[in-house]
């Protein structure tokens, strides 16, 4: 395994290493192999199925879409050869594999994350590759990265973390006391609440079927104070320069564009994260059978033409400690 990155040990208080795997390794493989299992946690269950519902298209739309974001993070924090990352909230290793292969033969990247089953995946992900002796693999939360030590790192990243996280604060408190000076921060996140009502208020007669998913949602995920959406681009900014960055770059964009039209099946059975339930699953849930037959007839024809629009913002942080 690759060694400390500066002289004080780095000893993770939890996390793993592939040679104490034995059994395990192959009893994981199995199941993983499985994206759908159940005993898999609820990142690793909608990182690797949920979020685009065991289709395949909408599986390279989705990566499409997220490949420009991992270039541009990397790019962003100007990883170079020799280098060691830190990629918090790991998921798949989307960000990390990518970072892998810009630090080269003689540098690292740590790969963090709180669910053990993706971890789990990056591992073989990473024997596959033949790159563990270049990988640790640690088991944390972005706010709590006591596993590290301090002014340890060249650069940190993460990509749709913060938004689960309640005490960004925090967080932003730990990239920076894991950098060493001269040390960057990299990171992505979706500012949901441009786009917080995406529910039509026109619907005829639905229009009482779709106040009840929307309120489902809201229950799920209050809008004042989940995580999610409690937050904005200004926020971030705010969060970086109390860490005590002193020089940060923010950039921001959103779009308002027509929908693009999908497949039902995909709709049903996709989830918009790890803790909302599908579509299928909520209409079981709220509805008789002939409130979901009413409910699909005004739903599905806009979901198949593309009708309506779709609204998004993101913002990309990235700083330096001095």
């Amino acid at each position: 395994m690759i060694a400390a990155p500066n002289t004080r040990p780095w000893q993770p208080s939890s996390g793993y290493d592939g040679r104490r795997r034995g059994s395990r390794t192959k009893q994981r493989q199995r199941e993983l192999h499985a994206l759908a299992d159940s005993d898999l946690d609820q990142w690793a269950q909608w990182l690797l199925h949920r979020r685009h519902g065991g289709d395949p298209e909408e599986l390279r739309r989705a990566l499409e879409f997220l490949h420009p974001v991992r270039d541009r993070v990397l790019d962003n924090a100007k990883v170079g050869v020799g280098e060691t990352v830190l990629d918090v909230g790991c998921g798949d290793g989307l960000i990390a594999f990518g970072a892998l292969e810009r630090v080269g033969e003689t540098g690292a990247v740590i790969f963090s994350d709180i669910s053990q089953d993706l971890l789990d995946h990056a591992w073989m992900v990473a024997k596959q590759m033949g790159a563990l002796d270049r990988c640790r693999f640690v088991l944390a939360s972005a706010d709590d990265l006591a596993a590290i030590a301090d002014a340890s790192l060249d650069i940190v990243t993460t990509r749709s973390v913060l938004i689960y996280v309640a005490d960004k604060r925090r967080a932003f408190a730990e990239f920076f006391r894991v950098l060493k000076p001269g040390g960057r921060l990299s990171i992505f996140e979706p500012i949901n609440r441009f786009g917080m009502d995406r529910f039509p208020r026109d619907a005829g007669p639905a229009q009482e079927l779709v106040d009840r998913v929307r309120a489902l949602y809201e229950e799920i995920q209050p809008s004042d104070t989940d995580p999610m959406v409690d937050f904005d681009e200004r926020d971030l900014l705010r969060h970086a320069e109390a860490a005590g960055f002193s020089e940060i770059h923010l950039h921001y964009e959103a779009e308002i564009a027509p929908a693009e039209p999908r497949r039902w099946e995909t709709v049903l059975h996709t989830s918009g994260n790890p803790k909302l339930p599908t579509l299928a699953e909520i209409m079981a849930q709220l509805f008789t059978p002939e409130e979901a037959a009413r409910y699909e007839t005004y739903l599905r024809p806009r979901v198949e033409q593309g009708l309506g629009s779709s609204r998004g913002a993101m913002a990309y942080l990235w700083a330096v400690k001095q």
